[in-house]
C-alpha cells in the first residue's frame, strides 16, 4: 500500500506524454494532479476525462483530476514530475519555485536540451531550484500512447542519490512497467536529447526510400556519435549502451510513432520544415537538440557527421538528397 502521506503526485505538462505518465501513477494507485500551462485545455480535459487530441479514448481514472492553478498544485503535493518541452522547461520551475518547499522531490521527462544554451536540464534546474536536492531524470524507450495503454516498457531513473532514483522509480513501476536505476544523470540525459537528431536523420533517409540497410547504417553510426559527445561532456559509456542510449535510439528511429521519425520522413518527401511541423501538431525536440548538439560539438571539436547534415538541412536549408549524398562521399576510414 502507499502511505496517504506520499500518495499525490502533480505531473506537470498536459500533452501526450504527461497525460501518459499520470495515467501510470493513477493506475499505481497515486492521487495525480495534472497540470497544463493552457487553462482552456485544462478545462477542456476536465470536461472529456480524457485527453481527445493526443491519447483520444482512454478515459481518466477517477484518481487523475485536472488543476489549472499552480500555486493550489504545489501547495497540495510534495512529489512533482515534469513532462514539458524543453523550451518551456526553465520557464516551468520559475513558475513553480515560489510554491515550492525545498524537501519536495521533482522528477523530469523532458527529452531534450535547453534551447539558446544548450545545457542539460539538470543545469537548468540547479540554476533556478539550487537548494532542491531530491530530483531525478526519466528516460528510456517509450511511447505514449502504449504506456497509457498499459503495455509492456522499460524505463531508467537518474538521480545523483540512489534512494531518490529509487523513490522515483517507486511511482511508475507496477507488473507493466519496469523501472531500472542509474547515477548517471549526464548520460541518460544525453541519450533522450542525441536519440531524437537521429531519428529525424533516420527518417529523412525513410523519405528518400533509401531502404533498411542505411537506416541500419544510420542508427549505428548515430549511437557512435551520441557516445562520442555523451563521454565528453561526462557521460558513461555504458549508458549509452542501455535502455536511455541504444534502446530508445533504437525505437525512436524505427517506429511510426516516432514524432521526430515521421518529421524526417516528411522532410525527406520534399516538405518544408515548418510545414512538416504544422501536420505533426506536436513538438518534435530533435529539432532544436540538432542546433544545440552541433553546437556542442564544434566547440569540442567532436566529429558528428550525422548530426552536422542534420542540422544544415534544418537550419541551412540543405537539400535531404544532398545531405545523404556528403555522408555517403566521406573519406572511407576503419569503423
Amino acid at each position: 500500500m502507499i502511505s496517504t502521506s506520499q500518495s499525490g503526485v502533480a505531473v506537470l505538462g498536459a500533452g501526450s506524454w504527461g497525460t501518459a505518465l499520470g495515467l501510470l501513477l493513477a493506475r499505481n494507485g497515486y492521487a495525480v494532479q495534472l497540470w497544463g500551462h493552457d487553462a482552456a485545455q485544462c478545462a477542456q480535459l476536465a470536461r472529456a476525462r480524457e485527453n481527445a487530441h493526443y491519447l483520444p479514448g482512454i478515459h481518466f481514472p477517477d484518481s487523475l483530476r485536472i488543476e489549472a492553478n499552480l500555486a493550489r498544485l504545489a501547495g497540495a503535493v510534495q512529489q512533482f514530475l515534469l513532462a514539458v518541452p524543453s523550451h518551456a522547461f526553465r520557464a516551468t520551475l520559475k513558475a513553480l519555485k515560489p510554491h515550492l518547499d525545498s524537501g519536495a522531490t521533482l522528477a523530469w521527462a523532458t527529452k531534450g536540451l535547453e534551447p539558446g544554451s544548450g545545457k542539460l536540464l539538470s543545469a537548468v534546474l540547479a540554476e533556478e531550484l539550487p537548494t532542491l536536492h531530491a530530483w531525478g531524470v526519466v528516460s528510456g524507450p517509450s511511447f505514449a500512447r502504449e504506456v497509457a495503454l498499459n503495455m509492456p516498457t522499460a524505463l531508467t531513473v537518474a538521480s545523483r542519490d540512489t534512494a531518490v532514483a529509487e523513490r522515483i522509480a517507486q511511482w511508475l513501476r507496477n507488473e507493466r512497467v519496469r523501472v531500472y536505476t542509474s547515477t548517471d544523470t549526464f548520460g541518460v540525459q544525453l541519450g533522450g536529447a542525441i536519440k531524437n537528431v537521429i531519428a529525424i536523420a533516420a527518417g529523412i533517409s525513410d523519405g528518400l526510400g533509401f531502404g533498411a540497410n542505411a537506416r541500419a547504417a544510420l542508427v549505428t553510426r548515430g549511437l557512435v556519435e551520441l557516445v562520442r559527445l555523451g563521454t565528453a561532456l561526462g557521460g558513461r559509456a555504458e549508458t549509452f549502451m542501455g535502455l536511455t542510449g541504444a534502446g530508445d535510439l533504437i525505437l525512436t528511429c524505427t517506429d511510426n510513432s516516432s514524432r521526430n521519425y515521421r518529421l524526417g520522413i516528411a522532410l525527406g518527401q520534399g516538405k518544408k520544415l515548418s510545414d512538416a511541423l504544422h501536420e505533426l501538431g506536436q513538438e518534435a525536440e530533435g529539432v532544436a537538440s540538432a542546433r544545440e548538439a552541433h553546437a556542442l560539438a564544434r566547440a569540442r571539436k567532436i566529429d558528428m557527421p550525422i548530426t552536422e547534415q542534420v542540422y544544415r538541412v534544418l537550419y541551412e536549408n540543405l537539400s535531404p538528397q544532398v545531405a545523404v549524398e556528403t555522408l555517403l562521399k566521406r573519406e572511407p576510414r576503419a569503423e
